[in-house]
């Protein structure tokens, strides 16, 4: 009789459960949620010139990586000196459908333009973007490819606030 009880009051979590990983095996399509950009959308630069989002059907590390030539020469540009060292973090892949280069980490309260640097020396130029205190730091895709680090890699990277940031 207890059993009974347990397994009609299971079910109805477990369906739940299955609602929040609806099309996450690439079965069915769900509501794509307001990261899936519109194609029409996507293919089109932001207003401000920014980065390009990935197209809604993407699907490749090449489909999210939207960054340019020219982007890429930028984020890879030798750092300047005089960087303030904030702190050294374990990276994991960032949220892939969001452009740009860009660092996501509890060491900055606020957007500021810095860098990340692996051991060996690589480092890219990202915009610096504030995460929850406690929360672990994200990289976007196009600089862990710009940075050759395997996209399941958990690196430590070493974080610089770029000189002349406040």
């Amino acid at each position: 009789m207890q059993l009974s009880r347990i397994a009609l009051l299971a079910v109805p979590a477990l369906m739940a459960g299955c609602s929040q990983v609806e099309g996450f095996f690439g079965a069915g399509q769900s509501d794509p949620g307001p990261s899936a950009a519109a194609p029409a959308e996507s293919a089109a630069p932001a207003a401000t010139g920014g980065p390009v989002r990935p197209p809604a059907n993407a699907v490749t590390a090449d489909d999210f990586d939207t960054s340019t030539d020219a982007e890429r020469q930028a984020a890879a540009a030798p750092a300047q000196g005089g960087d303030a060292e904030l702190g050294q973090v374990v990276v994991s892949l960032g949220a892939a459908a969001e452009p740009g280069f860009w660092l996501e980490t509890p060491l900055v309260d606020a957007v500021t333009p810095g860098r990340v640097e692996l051991a060996n020396g690589e480092s890219a130029q990202v915009e610096l973007r504030p995460a929850p205190a406690g929360s672990g730091s994200r990289l976007s895709l196009p600089a862990m490819r710009l940075l050759n680090i395997p996209l399941t890699d958990l690196p430590e990277v070493t974080v610089y606030r770029s000189e002349g940031s406040a």
